[in-house]
């Protein structure tokens, strides 16, 4: 696989001041690449660097090799680049269907049937709640709803931050499989996620981050190995295969 976005010394942050420095990694086309550190680490920083919301200070961001640090999210958007935030940020009092509508905005009428069916065939049990508001889903179809919203732009590559956050352990297995099932599309996925073992079946590969730098890469493999596991995490965590297990 060639690499489709690559991140090359990136620093950036918030109102003058740096929140991660120096960061460079490189996602594969088609792959689903996993972004994993405690709260603070700066992953979300990063996200919102690659989607135009937060203007790095100094580096590059590159798509198929072509330079886009510093565009308009919107600008991102058009490229191929959504966005599903922390917290999904849907627009509660919207209607699903609306919610979807504003995903794809960049898009043409004939762009927008075409991507809402495969929304609706992906994520079933919103295709059944189309004229609900938002607000009245429950936390899963929420959180299907975002990446439904971010599907709608037609991307070729979706930045996905804590997908699993608020969810109960089944909605987050009912959500994984669905990300597998993009992927089988062809989708590329950058994953930032601290459900360490759902992450680790479904990824390609990981980046560690601790205190707003890259730490350490492994592929998924190699994460894989019990006998491995407290010796990795204790070298990016600091902590143990016990305190980042999730039931």
């Amino acid at each position: 696989m060639t690499d489709q976005l690559e991140i090359k010394a990136l620093t950036s942050g918030y109102d003058g001041k740096i929140a991660i420095s120096d960061i460079s990694l490189s996602v594969k086309m088609g792959s689903l690449t996993a972004l994993l550190g405690a709260n603070g680490a700066g992953k979300s920083t990063l996200m919102k660097s690659i989607a135009g919301l937060t203007r790095p200070f100094s580096g590059r961001i590159l798509l198929d090799g072509t330079d886009i640090t510093g565009k308009s999210p919107r600008a991102i958007v058009k490229l191929g680049i959504s966005y599903v935030p922390e917290g999904r940020a849907i627009a509660r009092a919207l209607s699903v269907k609306e919610n979807l509508l504003l995903g794809g905005m960049t898009c043409s009428v004939r762009e927008n049937q075409r991507q809402m069916d495969l929304v609706l065939s992906l994520f079933p049990e919103i295709a059944e709640r189309l004229s609900s508001k938002a607000w009245q889903l429950s936390g899963g179809q929420q959180q299907m709803l975002a990446i439904g919203r971010a599907l709608m732009s037609n991307p070729r590559i979706v930045l996905l931050d804590e997908p699993s956050l608020g969810l109960a352990p089944l909605l987050v297995k009912r959500v994984f499989e669905r990300l597998g099932e993009l992927r089988r599309t062809g989708l590329t996925i950058l994953l930032v996620e601290q459900n360490y073992w759902i992450t680790m079946k479904s990824a390609d590969c990981a980046y560690f981050m601790r205190n707003g730098r890259i730490v350490g890469r492994k592929d998924a493999a190699e994460m894989r190995e019990a006998e491995d596991l407290d010796v990795i995490l204790s070298a990016y965590f600091g902590t143990s295969t016990e305190k980042v297990r999730v039931s």
